[in-house]
């Protein structure tokens, strides 16, 4: 199983009743949470992992987790309330007000880990739940804990606006990269880290994926590179785009049987291949539709 280790929310979206009343209506959301789902979707064997709510909205998200064939078991549950973001349009740009403080995600802690059972393969990390505390130290200790012994994959996904303590954020995001196998990042997230493909590498990832919006991804790893180009598609929107790129890698390395540490010390451009088209085909169907709506296997 893939286990995704990370936030699960509720975007309340800006609707209009039929009465012409502003409205907002609830969809289940997050990062890591959507990248669940997306692995879920692709037939891969899924898990998540975070603190969720016992509340009408933690049921939204086990139901959405559930219907997507993604296993919440050993998610930590509270009767404290979901985190909820509420969206707003000015000229077409997104404003978020977060609620956040004292939820179920958010108050996870090292003291609520679990231990993993022997069919957890790997773990994947990242998004803005590795910003919060304490459920940010709750992410560090889980992914240092069983770096050793199975697969991990980060996507930092760095939004500055949400970093409150930069010193504290920027030294979590060192230890979990110097303990990663696989990285995820984008030219923004390289210029905020100060770092380098290179650097990254040299720190012990196995591998690293360099996405770059619309022209594709290009993959490195100690033996080489390569570039996988975008789909050409019509494009809706490109919520969740990144987190279903990193669903199919992760689908379409254990589907080659490279989801393992001695896999992806010995990759290669033709052993890479596949799990990289997988990765970018699926973000192309997402996409090409409105919102965080990652596609099933069947699609592609």
């Amino acid at each position: 199983m893939i286990l995704c280790c990370g936030e699960a929310l509720i975007d309340m979206l800006p609707r209009q009743t039929a009465a012409g009343e502003p409205a907002f209506a609830p969809y289940p959301g997050g990062a890591v949470f959507n990248t669940a789902i997306a692995l879920g979707r692709l037939g891969a064997p899924a898990g998540f992992y975070s603190g969720l709510s016992t509340d009408l909205f933690g049921q939204l998200l086990d139901d959405a987790l559930a219907a997507s064939g993604v296993d919440a078991s050993l998610a930590r549950r509270s009767a404290r309330p979901t985190t909820l973001a509420f969206v707003t349009l000015t000229d077409g740009h997104a404003q978020y007000a977060f609620y956040d403080e004292n939820t179920a995600g958010r108050m996870l802690s090292p003291d609520d880990l679990p231990a993993l059972p022997a069919h957890v393969e790997a773990l994947f990390f990242g998004g803005i739940s590795l910003v919060g505390e304490p459920c940010g130290a709750a992410y560090e200790a889980l992914m240092l804990r069983e770096a050793g012994a199975r697969v991990t994959m980060i996507d930092p996904n760095i939004r500055p606006g949400f970093v409150t303590d930069e010193p504290g954020y920027r030294s979590r995001l060192a230890a979990m990269l110097g303990a990663a196998d696989i990285v995820k990042v984008s030219d923004e997230d390289l210029v905020w880290l100060g770092t380098s493909v290179g650097d990254l590498l040299a720190g012990g990832a196995h591998l690293v994926c360099l996405t770059e919006g619309a022209k594709g991804v290009r993959a490195f790893w100690p033996g080489g590179e390569s570039f996988v180009a975008a789909r050409k598609v019509e494009v809706v929107d490109t919520v969740g785009a990144g987190d279903t790129f990193n669903a199919g890698l992760l689908a379409g390395l254990s589907r080659a049987g490279l989801l393992n540490k001695p896999g992806l010390a010995a990759l290669t451009a033709e052993a890479l291949a596949p799990a990289l088209d997988l990765g970018v085909a699926a973000a192309a169907i997402t996409v090409s539709r409105a919102g965080a709506n990652p596609p099933w296997a069947r699609e592609l």
